[in-house]
């Protein structure tokens, strides 16, 4: 399940397709997440901290979007004894779901040290980023090749009238810019992954290309123009001071995933803290981390 996605004259087997929506359920969050006492403050510095890091890391769009998978799969099959009202936890958390990404995504990976960059408020120790690791691995039943909304774009680009999208690559950056973005909005999160992809390939098409009705064999209509029209809505920026702000300056929005994930960091909702705290869960050893090096040897699980 590749975000890379450049054959749109290979049609997509239906079988696939079928396999790929009927496991849908199973790479999400339970159904009443949303329903939960979710912590919307703690999951919104999370996925800021998870942004900047991509970008400064220049990783792939699935990275991202894994990362913030992995997130909420964890909260929403964790024991609702746990108590996540602290910061330092869900900082540990977002540590660990973008170093998992990061492994399953990336030809080289940072030092678990090095990849605490973009400021955080709290610094971890390399053992106990891991130990959260194995306890992400554990609560998502070691299931990390999840269904994505990358996994449905080549079948939904292949349903559109060829001259839809002259220029390919940029229609595909067009998608993958507006599937990361769904991630900062936790709206999007009552659509599945297939419903995002069809919604940002019609959206990446534009206003005067007719949609076949063969382009919902697979998913529901009216999902797919609801999550379009929320789409649509934030175009620009899922941040309405950024939106402003560009409108203002009269300058378009980044046209690469890079660059998306550049703007993505909203100054207004960034709630980073000059005082850089050094956090140990219990059973580490008690000695002072420093800020990354490029020396720093991690120990070994």
């Amino acid at each position: 399940m590749s975000a890379v996605v450049n054959h749109r004259s290979t049609p997509v087997e239906d079988s696939f397709v079928d396999s790929l929506i009927a496991g849908e359920s199973d790479y999400s969050p339970v159904s009443d997440y949303l329903l939960r006492s979710v912590h919307v403050t703690h999951r919104q510095d999370s996925i800021n901290w998870i942004l900047n890091a991509h970008a400064h890391y220049q990783f792939h769009p699935l990275t991202a979007v894994l990362s913030v998978n992995y997130f909420d799969r964890f909260l929403s099959a964790a024991p609702a004894s746990i108590e996540w009202d602290n910061g330092w936890k869900f900082q540990l958390l977002s540590v660990a779901c973008f170093s998992l990404a990061a492994k399953m995504e990336e030809p080289e990976v940072p030092l678990l040290l090095d990849l605490q960059v973009s400021e955080p408020r709290f610094v971890f120790e390399p053992k106990s980023i891991q130990k959260m690791e194995l306890w992400v691995m554990e609560k998502l039943n070691w299931r990390l090749r999840s269904v994505t909304p990358f996994d449905f774009i080549d079948y939904f680009v292949y349903k559109l009238p060829q001259s839809s999208c002259a220029n390919e690559h940029h229609f595909y950056c067009q998608c993958l810019d507006l599937i990361v973005k769904t991630i900062r909005v936790i709206d999007f999160m009552r659509f599945r992954p297939s419903v995002i992809a069809a919604a940002a390939v019609v959206s990446a098409a534009g206003e005067g290309v007719e949609i076949p009705e063969s382009y919902y064999e697979k998913v529901d209509k009216e999902m797919v123009r609801s999550c379009h029209q929320l789409m649509e809505e934030y175009l620009v920026d899922t941040c309405p001071s950024v939106r402003k702000q560009w409108r203002s300056d009269e300058r378009p929005p980044p046209a690469s995933p890079d660059g998306v994930l550049d703007a993505a960091t909203c100054v207004s909702c960034d709630t980073r803290s000059d005082d850089l705290q050094v956090i140990r869960t219990p059973g580490d050893q008690d000695r002072e981390v420093k800020r990354a090096r490029p020396n720093v040897q991690e120990e070994q699980p």
